[in-house]
């Protein structure tokens, strides 16, 4: 059994409410939520292969619509104890899931704005989210393989929430066209 995982319902709206071969996770939004819900489901379930479903922002100029494969995640919002952004002083800098694809940038706020996204950028990332750095990390300490597939809503500039709000319906049906081509339900 795999296990389908978005952060919000409403990155859900394009699927079944039963996905044949997949059981479904709702975690909340941000990394604290995100590592419970996800290590409660793991402690009370056997899974083959976890299946990340959501929307984030570009923060790559060059960085197309449409659904991305993610290949490891930053955190964008720690520092160390010597103040470095991006390093957090007991989890590792960067966690990866695979060679192809593109660096995600987690923090536990919304990204909409040039300013923050100038501090982000230079990190290495070409995506912002706010949970799959903790997708990634717990998936690994349960040795779970994950895969983390991600649909752009937005620029992460002005008014991105407003975009995002816009767009998370076409978002989960970009996400559900790619499962059913890549997993045939």
């Amino acid at each position: 059994m795999k296990l389908l995982v978005a952060a919000l319902e409403a990155e859900l709206v394009a699927f079944p409410a039963d996905l044949p071969g997949f059981d479904r996770l709702v975690t909340g939004p941000g990394k604290l939520q995100a590592t419970y819900a996800l290590t409660r489901a793991l402690d009370a379930g056997d899974y083959d292969e976890i299946l990340v479903v959501g929307t984030a922002g570009a923060i790559d100029p060059l960085l197309p619509g449409g659904v991305h494969e993610i290949s490891g995640a930053i955190q964008h919002d720690v520092t160390d104890i010597d103040g470095v952004v991006g390093q957090h002083v007991s989890l590792p800098a960067r966690v990866e899931i695979g060679d192809d694809g593109v660096v995600i940038a987690t923090g536990d706020h919304f990204v909409d704005d040039a300013e923050a996204v100038g501090v982000i950028r230079p990190l290495g990332a070409s995506m912002v989210d706010m949970e799959t750095f903790a997708y990634i990390w717990v998936a690994d300490r349960f040795g779970v393989p994950i895969r983390v597939l991600k649909s752009v809503s937005d620029r992460a500039q002005d008014d991105a929430i407003t975009d995002w709000r816009a767009t998370v319906a076409a978002c989960s049906a970009e996400l559900r066209a790619h499962v059913r081509q890549v997993y045939g339900v």
